[in-house]
Formats: C-alpha cells, structure tokens, sequence
C-alpha cells in the first residue's frame, strides 16, 4: 500500500477512525499529524468500542507502528489515561510514538479557551474547551512548551516562569509554578519511553520502503486556512497539513482519500447551508448517532453538500472519495443532494470564501427517491439498491471524484470495496 493520507471532506466527524483502522491493516504504521484531543475517533470491534482522542487508530493491530506527530498539540494528562485505558482492554502499546516537538497543553490553556469563548459572546467559536486553541496560540506566538521540554526540569521551570508571568498579567490568572512544574514532570517522567524523533523515525520507515498512513483530525471546512473562517480549528486539518505535521515533503505523499457522510452534520456555531430543522434532521441525529466521541454535545445534520466536496477535493487534491453512513438514509422516501447555492438571486457553484456570503447562501437542492432497504447488511456493492447506486453517481458527479469505498455500518467488517 502506497504512502496515503486520510482526512475529513467535511465538518469532521466522517467516520475516519473506522476507516483509518480498515486501512491500517495493510499499512506499517499510522502518523496522525494535527489537532489535538478535541477530536475523536471512534471504532467498533467484535461490539466493543474504542474511542480514540490522540493515539492513532490504527493501534489496535499489534505491531503497527502508530505516531503522534509534530503538529498534534497533546494533553498529556489525556494520553496517559488512554495509554493506561488501553491497556487495561489488552491492546499492546510497545509501538507507540510521541514526537518530542509536539506542543504541550497545559492546564492553564483550558482556563484560558473558557475566558476566550465568554468575551465571543454571540460570536463564540463553539469550542470543546479542550485548550487546543490557546496551545496552538502559544506555539506560533514562540512561548509554547514541547513534550521535550517534559524530560528537563530546568528547561521547563524557565519556559513556565516566563509563560506564568505573561498570563497573570494578560488574564489574570493565578497559578503555581511548583504544582505545574512537579504536574508535567510526573507526565513526563510516564511519557518518557514514547517520546522520540518521530520526523526521523517516518524518514527512516520510508527508506525501508514501509507504507504510511496518515490520519487527519477534523475536517477540511475546519481549517484554520481554507475552512469557515473563523468557526474552524486551530490547525491545518487539510491535506496541506500532512507535510508540517508529520515532517515529511509533498513528493513523499502517493494518494489522498477524502472521507464523507453520505448526508452532512456540523457540530459548535458557524454557518451550515444544508441544516436540517425539525423532524428528519432529528431522525439523522438518531439513526447516525451523532453525538460528539469526545464532548457528547449533539451535532446538527442536514442533507449531503456536493458544494463541500467539489471544494474539498479541489484543496486536497483528493484520488478518491470514501462515503460513510449510507445506512442512516435507508429510511427515507426521498433524498436532497445540494449541487450549488443561491446568493442575491444568482447562482453559485463554487465555494464562497467570504463567511458572510456563505451565512446567507440558500441551498438549491436536486431530489431523489429513496430506497426504503435496508443496506446495512449487504456484502457486495452490485446488490446495493438500485436507487441507492443512483445516489452515489450523482455524488460522483457532482463531487468530480469516485467513490471507492462505502460504509454501511459501526462494526469493523461493515465495509464495501467499489474500487
């Protein structure tokens, strides 16, 4: 299997976990590059579930090695209790990697997202409140600590003492420089034995001609750069991504999957043109089971958004598409797909970039009849419906992008190969 990178071609939330876990098992190792715990993948094995917010999904096959690059900002206090989650369930954690440059979340950066999010008013992000935001904002900013930092006690003491008096001045907050420190040392002290150079351990992977997958978090209209500005992440959550994340060059990348619901949710505030109000998108809602792996908090559902995929193709320079969930619409007598939208009477085909274009976007809308069967037990792709095969080329072709693989359940197994 070639070196592929795998990410979310809508408001994250797809389905990649399960994905991510199907491919791995062909792959040698597993490199999520970006975000943090404010993400969560989830997959199902034998009815038991994993819920995986920083350590790769592809840790569940022994001997996978699965990495945490430079570009996830951890909470340590999240992956110690994963690690120690795991393996309490069994799973063998001798393969995992944590970069040294990964940025750190402090405590102190959840207390500053909840003063943040409070002064947005009516304008809040609708973050998870996971500090991930305030992370990325001490990294750029130059004063962010490293999981490096973790294993050098006069490193750290210097970082904090110079982090503690900026924040007290700036936020007012009032923090112990003995308890942080004696805090992440301990964190450091447990972490110590997966902390490496994870950027020379995927070049070394790679000149022994090792496949590669890399698992994004979020989605593509949660880019900080190319997504619904500013309702997005704090991260490169597209493509683009991969190659700062994991430290590795774009001629090191051989394929792009893109992942999809077969219809579309959202979770936290900004705009979303296709939102279902009242009683099918409350159905979506149940049938999907769309609450969030790692908050809970509900997410909204509306109908599938070819507008979204043709954009995210285009800025992930997607080979193919990967659709999930077609089962949740098996109910439905008939079935939206947005093909463009309409701003000020006229006709939009392309993406707006402009947020205040997009909050008054309509979504003209092209219907089809439902199937009314149910697909979730199917085992080859030609026994699919009729009409649910007529679904996907007309996401084909709306997206300009095949559709190569096709869930159509939770479990592991419940996957269909088109090509």
């Amino acid at each position: 299997m070639p070196n592929t990178v795998i990410i979310g071609a809508q408001w994250g939330d797809e389905g990649k976990g399960k994905i991510i876990d199907f491919l791995a098992k062909k792959s040698d190792a597993v490199v999520r590059f970006q975000g943090g715990s404010n993400a969560g993948h989830t997959v199902v094995v034998n009815n038991e579930k994993f819920i995986f917010h920083l350590i790769p999904s592809g840790i569940l096959y022994p001997g996978k090695k699965c990495i945490i690059g430079n570009g996830v900002v951890v909470d340590p206090k999240v992956l110690v209790a994963e690690i120690k989650d795991l393996q309490s369930r069994g799973i063998d954690l001798n393969s995992l990697y944590v970069s040294n440059q990964a940025h750190v979340v402090m405590s102190y950066h959840k207390q500053i997202e909840e003063i943040e999010e409070r002064q947005r008013g009516r304008r809040k992000i609708g973050t998870t409140k996971r500090g991930v935001g305030p992370a990325y904002t001490d990294k750029i900013a130059r004063r962010g600590i490293r999981m490096g930092d973790l294993l050098d006690r006069d490193v750290l003491t210097e970082k904090l003492r110079m982090n503690l008096s900026f924040y007290r001045d700036f936020y007012r907050l009032d923090l112990s420089l003995e308890d942080l420190l004696e805090e992440y040392l301990d964190y450091g002290r447990k972490l110590k034995r997966y902390i490496t150079d994870t950027s020379l351990l995927i070049h070394q992977l790679m000149r022994q001609r090792k496949s590669i997958l890399f698992e994004g978090a979020q989605g593509t209209l949660l880019d900080v750069d190319y997504g619904t500005y500013p309702y997005v992440t704090s991260s490169n959550s597209s493509a683009g991504g991969v190659c700062v994340g994991a430290g590795i060059g774009p001629t090191q990348i051989d394929k792009v999957f893109g992942v999809a619901k077969a219809y579309t949710t959202r979770v936290g505030e900004g705009p979303f043109p296709t939102e279902i109000k009242g009683e099918v998108g409350e159905m979506l809602k149940e049938r999907g089971k769309e609450y969030g792996s790692t908050t809970g908090r509900p997410r909204r559902c509306g109908w599938f958004d070819g507008v979204i995929l043709r954009y995210a193709a285009r800025v992930n320079g997607m080979d193919g598409l990967i659709l999930t969930k077609l089962d949740v619409l098996d109910v439905l007598e008939r079935i939206k797909i947005c093909v463009a939208y309409k701003y000020k009477g006229r006709i939009i085909r392309n993406f707006p970039s402009e947020l205040r274009i997009l909050e008054e976007c309509e979504p003209i809308y092209e219907e089809i009849k439902g199937w009314r069967e149910d697909t979730s037990r199917i085992t080859m792709p030609k026994k699919l419906p009729e009409q649910a095969q007529k679904y996907l080329r007309k996401i084909e072709e709306i997206g300009k992008v095949r559709i190569c693989l096709l869930s159509i359940g939770p479990q592991r197994g419940d996957l269909l190969v088109l090509r």
